[in-house]
């Protein structure tokens, strides 16, 4: 702990603002050609411009970032590979709409199929992961619908996977670019959503050729991603991220008319981020915070990491000043504990207060000790105490 005190007391000399107040300093017209819009820097989460940014709208095809997250989710906890096959059935061959042409029956790995929703937003992919992963299409949605409540997103709703129109599937802006931000915590996901072309089936006679809809990862230095949307109902959507340096900001516009109108609001989002702020990274994700001791646990102790990248954001040029930093444990934190469980909170502090909080997570699985272990353990106790 004591060594935990003496590196965050290297970070004490930062300066920020609340989000809020970033977003009432925001003045200019950044998205007038969209329905809604926000503008977001991806560390802190802080609201940097917004309209109409809580208005429930189709999402379309912005949809499959929500199921890129849960993709992700399971290939970060090993449920899944990237290598691994996934067979594709009768329905999830029979999408319309984007597709990479999916016939029943056909295998690919996980990696092509997100290619397939990455890139070419293909449909028949992610109904064939939510197959994968949930065993259902009814079971992959309301696994969607669960992860957006944990993030706290109110005004959300999800029917299908795709973002194919559907009676009641909507979302908004702020929650799109919620879910961005989770997402993004993933760096492997950048590997797909910042491809402009690639090819599927490369060695067969069914060579498919990939082009990304999201233009703006060849136009625009920086943009990585993240997804396009397109319907009748819901016009031009696009929530995009660029990265310049060491700040990561997310662009999200709902109900442009046209997709030139939809790069240009994004256009003019990013470079007002970029020319007006800065990010002062602390910690990147999975940076060992400090250990929590675990009771009746195989081991007698866990490694707490922090969950997503620990950043501050301040206006470019501005002064600095002190902030205080804590870290809050769990109590009383007994075995089972599983890999990503939260066991307690990072917290800074600008003049008592909280300006960024957020979860740290076990490292690693710990299992309930045998009571032949817990035996030797209290004996060994003994003994050292003696």
């Amino acid at each position: 702990m004591k060594r935990l005190l003496s590196c965050l007391t290297i970070f004490a000399l930062i300066f920020t603002i609340t989000p809020s107040a970033y977003a009432q300093e925001s003045t200019v017209k950044l998205a007038d050609q969209a329905k809604s819009a926000i503008l977001i820097e991806r560390d802190t989460g802080s609201i940097l411009y917004e309209k109409n940014s809580d208005e429930k709208l189709p999402p379309a095809s912005m949809t499959k970032i929500m199921t890129m997250l849960l993709i992700m989710e399971e290939l970060d906890k090993g449920h899944i590979k990237m290598d691994e096959k996934v067979r594709t059935s009768e329905y999830a061959a029979s999408m319309g709409g984007s597709q990479i042409f999916l016939e029943p029956g056909e295998e690919m790995t996980v990696e092509e199929m997100l290619k397939g929703i990455a890139i070419a937003s293909g449909n028949d992919a992610s109904v064939a992961m939510a197959e994968k992963i949930s065993g259902s299409v009814e079971q992959f949605v309301k696994r969607m619908n669960t992860k957006a409540e944990e993030l706290g997103l109110k005004n959300t709703q999800f029917k299908n996977p795709t973002g194919l129109p559907e009676e009641g599937h909507y979302s908004t802006a702020h929650d799109m670019a919620m879910m961005s931000k989770e997402l993004l915590k993933y760096d492997g996901i950048t590997k797909f959503t910042s491809v402009y072309e690639d090819y599927l089936r490369e060695n067969t006679d069914k060579k498919f050729w990939l082009v990304n809809t999201n233009r703006l990862v060849k136009f625009y230095p920086g943009v990585d991603g993240i997804k396009t949307g397109f319907t009748n109902e819901a016009k031009y959507c696009l929530s995009a991220t660029a990265k310049k340096g060491d700040m990561r900001v997310i662009a999200v516009v709902f109900g442009a008319n046209t997709p030139k109108e939809r790069n240009a609001q994004i256009t003019k989002m990013l470079d007002y981020a970029f020319s007006q702020y800065e990010t002062h990274p602390l910690f990147e994700r999975n940076h060992k915070i400090t250990k929590v001791e675990v009771s009746k646990g195989e081991k007698k102790h866990a490694n707490l990491l922090t969950s997503e990248p620990i950043s501050i954001l301040t206006k470019k040029g501005a002064g600095i000043d002190d902030i205080t930093q804590e870290v809050v444990m769990k109590k009383k934190i007994k075995a089972p504990v599983k890999k990503g469980d939260e066991l307690g909170t990072l917290i800074l502090k600008k003049n008592e207060k909280v300006i960024v909080r957020s979860p740290i997570v076990a490292e690693k699985d710990v299992e309930e000790a045998s009571w032949w272990n817990l035996f030797k353990r209290v004996l060994g106790d003994a003994t050292k105490s003696s």
